[in-house]
């Protein structure tokens, strides 16, 4: 078992790593639906490789979790019912067309960049070794999104407007990335998480809206205080849930 800081209860430790493991784990579901179906070969390929990278990673914090609490990784990934789920109100919805997804990932892998950024500093050796690794993993599909930003936005006027909507609709769902989590007070006392999350928001917000104005993008003000994490509540993940959990849910129990 790894070595936590001393005065970290389960209940806090679950509250960071199951926001992080299930975020990435509901992501790489709904973008590995493009596989076989984008709308390049090789967009098909690289999608399908962050989707991978993505659903590995949420095994990752699942994996970190698991011998603080007796839960199989499995069981965190497949087992839980939907309200269970505590990934951001910006991965529930269903992935829609090819401009969606791009404008989805584009606000999650930023956020994703700043979140890690401040986790590989962790006092916390283990989360700060695998964060940091992530790190150099989750570069390349941050170099990705930025490819596929300017290109949209140099695209027919059709097409960079409703890419503009896009990023427009899903922004106020993008900040429940940074919702204050029910135990980061122990958190940060005990400096498993570096900085606030509400600070990580605002630098990554000083990052980004800059950046969607100048394109043109009209992304709304904060609101005051964002709720807690929600996004397991959203209805089309019910059908994605169903879809993921098939297979384990066939045998309870049962070893793969």
């Amino acid at each position: 078992m790894s070595s936590l800081p001393a005065g970290i209860s389960h209940d806090a430790l679950a509250d960071l790593l199951l926001a992080l493991a299930d975020d990435e784990l509901v992501l790489g579901y709904w973008d590995s639906e493009w596989t076989g179906i984008a709308p390049l070969l090789e967009e098909d390929v690289a999608m399908s490789s962050m989707a991978q990278d993505e659903i590995g990673h949420a095994l990752a914090y699942y994996s970190l979790l698991a011998p603080h609490s007796g839960i199989d990784p499995d069981a965190y990934a497949f087992g839980r019912t939907p309200p269970e789920y505590r990934f951001a109100r910006l991965l529930g919805h269903a992935r829609t067309d090819w401009g969606f997804t791009i404008a989805r990932r584009y606000l999650y892998e930023t956020a994703d960049a700043v979140r890690l950024e401040s986790l590989s500093r962790s006092a916390w050796p283990e989360l700060a070794g695998l964060t940091a690794k992530m790190r150099r993993e989750e570069a390349y599909h941050l170099l990705h999104l930025e490819t596929w930003f300017t290109t949209f936005m140099s695209a027919a006027p059709s097409a960079a407007e409703r890419f503009r909507a896009n990023l427009a609709q899903l922004w106020p769902d993008a900040l429940d990335l940074f919702a204050p989590l029910p135990g980061e007070d122990e958190l940060l006392r005990c400096g498993i998480l570096p900085e606030p999350m509400s600070t990580l928001g605002a630098r990554w917000e000083a990052t980004v809206r800059p950046r969607l104005e100048a394109a043109s993008v009209a992304v709304p003000l904060n609101s005051a205080t964002l709720p807690p994490r929600s996004g397991g509540q959203h209805p089309d993940f019910s059908w994605l849930w169903n879809e993921m959990t098939m297979v384990y849910r066939l045998e309870l129990g049962a070893v793969w």
